[in-house]
């Protein structure tokens, strides 16, 4: 993680105009076909959100914006991404870890099993520094189409939230929401992350 001159970026023009806006954020919501994603969950017993954050995170690797962060009045540039996951913890509370993404789907689970126990068992964040996070939260047991997140303007960070997913007919879909500060990225980078998102998702091989 480095501290980088915005006006020597293609980013210069939004950070002067984002950077100190009183709502910045924007959020994107798709409904994402997830059959794939659900057999493979099944057949190989991985956890879906797992998968879920592993491919978010796969998706994001293919967009330049994703290295790009701007905090406080800095704009920041990364060479490791993380995602981020809510976990539930033993004294009955929530707190939140950040799983470095990793290529390997395996190692990548690996971290998620352990990271989100170690969170678990010690009631305690884990935090993945010198990476741009992506936050999510799955809320599995609520039906919904997308929210949009508070913005306090101290958390900066690109995040997803999605529900339970729905079976159709022929397909499962689940829809999602993705909020983003403007500063960050465009609206078209948004929807390319959503389409990567999709395709990777479309294209697990068994």
């Amino acid at each position: 993680m480095k501290e980088i001159d915005p006006k020597q970026t293609k980013r210069a023009a939004a950070f002067e105009m984002w950077l100190n806006a009183p709502m910045p954020m924007v959020t994107l919501f798709k409904t994402l076909d997830v059959t794939r994603l659900v057999s493979f969950s099944r057949r190989n017993k991985c956890k879906f959100n797992m998968l879920m954050c592993w491919y978010i995170g796969k998706a994001a690797a293919q967009v330049a914006e994703f290295y790009l962060l701007p905090v406080g009045d800095k704009l920041m540039q990364y060479d490791k991404i993380a995602v981020n996951t809510v976990v539930t913890t033993a004294d009955g509370g929530i707190n939140t870890c950040d799983i470095p993404f990793s290529e390997d789907l395996q190692a990548f689970n690996n971290d998620y099993l352990k990271l989100t126990k170690q969170v678990h068992d010690s009631c305690q964040p884990y935090e993945a520094d010198g990476h741009m996070v992506i936050g999510t939260s799955a809320l599995v047991g609520c039906d919904i189409d997308g929210a949009v997140n508070i913005y306090a303007g101290v958390y900066n960070n690109p995040f997803v939230i999605w529900g339970k997913y729905r079976k159709k007919l022929l397909k499962t879909v689940l829809p999602i929401s993705f909020q983003f500060h403007h500063t960050q990225m465009d609206g078209g980078h948004a929807a390319k992350f959503l389409e990567c998102l999709q395709n990777e998702i479309s294209n697990i091989k068994f």
